[in-house]
């Protein structure tokens, strides 16, 4: 799975990254910088989800065990998350490696125009070949921080930059058919399909006193990947270069596997799920370019618009005729739409004063019918 994975998410747990609450364990971070470098000498594209700011903070505040008060766990993330992104760019820059630290909310991916400016970011940062650390923005959340939820945090990432594999790496060697902890007769399980009922019977228990997340939070957080036909492997983060040994083809942890492939339920999302807010008219080029060469769709093919949509807001796409030919996320709003229909996209910035895309929308947010 990881071996022919062109795009992975890679999440590791507070307790793979921290030294038993004592801070942050550089030892470990060098080796997850380490085993990534290899990666991506591979050609493999990576985005790394990283616990660890909060407990930083506590040791950089003296505090022995985890708050519970909301305000002092977002104190202790301020804190910490400064040693978390310093210790990543001091690891990954022995290997000549750049990094980008990202802070995210589930917020920021719910909102359609935030979504469209983390996605345009995350993926001109793997353009750059720099490898984004992303951590939920701990400082600012508030449910999110009680439940330790990065599990969550890296579906919703793995769904946003289409990635092919998400790599769950905690201090379990992977989902068992019930808890290990409690019952000795418990069995690993290789692989399973991510839409089996009985994987939330079989998930179960809390996390480490450091971490707060549990096998619960990971299959459901494979279950949010398989929305945009993402496979996920659970696995120990205690295995030795077990990132390494996956993408040599290797079979560690548990496989969950999405029952659709990433484009078509991209597709799906886009063509299911999504209310429309306007519509745009194409010529007759424009139809074809999408429908028969499957590209995005340019200013310089819109000959009308209806709607007051936002930017990241879904539009359909409508031939003269008036027949709907395919919808996507828009990359401007109406207002600025209609300034630069019919333009050629290197006028945008002369019309607008700025350009955000030379598309108005992108073939990878366009479901085509």
């Amino acid at each position: 799975m990881l071996k022919t994975a062109r795009r992975i998410v890679i999440k590791v747990g507070s307790s793979l990254v921290t030294n038993q609450g004592k801070g942050l364990d550089h030892s470990a971070l060098q080796h997850w910088a380490e085993q990534i470098n290899r990666l991506k000498q591979m050609n493999k594209e990576v985005v790394l989800v990283s616990s660890g700011a909060v407990a930083e903070g506590m040791q950089r505040l003296n505090w022995n065990t985890r708050p519970t008060a909301l305000y002092e766990l977002q104190a202790a993330a301020a804190v910490g998350q400064m040693g978390l992104a310093q210790a990543y760019a001091a690891c990954f820059g022995s290997y000549e490696q750049k990094t980008a630290q990202v802070l995210l909310t589930h917020g920021d991916l719910s909102d359609r125009e935030r979504y469209l400016n983390a996605r345009s970011t995350l993926m001109t940062l793997l353009k750059l070949n720099i490898i984004p650390i992303i951590n939920e923005n701990d400082t600012v959340a508030t449910d999110e921080i009680r439940f330790g939820d990065n599990d969550t945090l890296a579906a919703l990432v793995t769904n946003l930059v289409e990635a092919d594999v998400l790599v769950i790496l905690t201090d379990q060697a992977g989902l068992y058919t019930s808890d290990p902890r409690k019952n000795h007769h418990a069995t690993l399980l290789s692989e399973v399909c991510v839409a089996d009922p009985a994987l939330l019977k079989m998930a179960g228990g809390v996390g480490s006193k450091i971490g707060s997340g549990g096998m619960l939070t990971k299959v459901m957080a494979a279950k949010r990947a398989a929305r945009s036909g993402a496979h996920t492997i659970i696995a120990s983060g205690h295995e030795v270069d077990v990132l390494v040994r996956m993408a040599d083809g290797e079979i560690l942890g548990t496989r969950l596997m999405a029952t659709i492939p990433v484009l078509a339920a991209r597709k799906q999302w886009l063509a299911d799920y999504l209310q429309i807010r306007g519509t745009v008219t194409l010529d007759q080029g424009a139809v074809h370019a999408l429908v028969a060469d499957g590209k995005s769709l340019l200013p310089i093919g819109v000959t009308n618009i209806n709607g007051n949509f936002e930017r990241g807001e879904a539009v359909a796409c409508l031939t003269s005729e008036g027949r709907e030919v395919a919808r996507g996320l828009i990359n401007y709003n109406a207002t600025e739409t209609r300034k630069i229909m019919g333009k050629a996209s290197t006028h945008i910035e002369n019309i607008l004063g700025y350009v955000d895309e030379a598309e108005l929308i992108h073939r990878d947010n366009l479901a085509v019918f």
